[in-house]
């Protein structure tokens, strides 16, 4: 386990930060703790460590690597989706690899960062996931839509019956290529909140559990522009 832990409730959004590099945990630190309404609870270096906090500290996010020590960050998504389900987990990571991404987010995790992205995206992912939204770079969701261009869903995947109105295919549309949540707002002339509660209607009618799966529902309607 590394460094100090928060339990207090500050009415802050507070947020566990799992990776095996000091000095990387050091710089998210900093960058999540000048934010207004954002807290780090603790730390961990390891999987093990990650899945304890998480469980005793109860935080509203979860920042977590892929490559960590004796469990490694998929496998603590797999865990955290079992035993906090309501717990959002945003990956930060080195990996663009689609192995990575596609594993990750079939196991649970709300979003997926790499780790050369700036500090205001890192900012921006975490309050749209705290939301209730899901966030993707968009290199992230580019290897996404090519794999699936590589590798077309099976043609005997029954397409959803729900018919979607003019604006959930023009949201559809933009997040499949990448756009996020105040993107999109800012695209459709909507607020954040009206473009939110969209993307869940459309989770819904679509029955999908992730992004990887409405990117496939979009491309298999041809409601993607590749």
């Amino acid at each position: 386990m590394t460094g100090s832990t928060c339990s207090d409730r500050s009415g802050k959004l507070r947020i566990i930060i799992a990776e095996d590099h000091n000095i990387v945990r050091q710089g998210l630190r900093m960058i999540l703790e000048r934010e207004p309404g954002m807290e780090v609870a603790a730390e961990a270096d390891t999987g093990v460590e990650a899945v304890r906090l998480a469980e005793e500290l109860d935080p509203d996010m979860m920042l977590v690597d892929i490559t960590m020590p004796d469990m490694d960050g998929i496998e603590v998504i797999r865990l955290l989706a079992e035993r906090k389900p309501n717990l959002p987990v945003l990956v930060l990571s080195m990996h663009e690899e689609k192995e990575y991404i596609l594993e990750t987010l079939s196991a649970g995790a709300k979003g997926y960062l790499l780790k050369e992205c700036a500090a205001s995206e890192l900012v921006s992912a975490i309050r749209n996931i705290v939301s209730g939204g899901v966030y993707l770079s968009q290199k992230v969701t580019g290897v996404i839509l090519n794999e699936f261009v590589r590798n077309p869903p099976e043609q005997d995947t029954p397409s959803s019956p729900a018919k979607l109105s003019p604006r959930e295919e023009e949201i559809i549309k933009l997040i499949a290529n990448g756009s996020n949540t105040k993107e999109i707002a800012f695209t459709l002339g909507v607020s954040v909140k009206t473009v939110e509660t969209h993307r869940m209607h459309l989770i819904r009618k679509l029955n999908v559990n992730s992004i990887a799966e409405l990117v496939k529902y979009a491309i298999r309607e041809g409601l993607v522009s590749m």
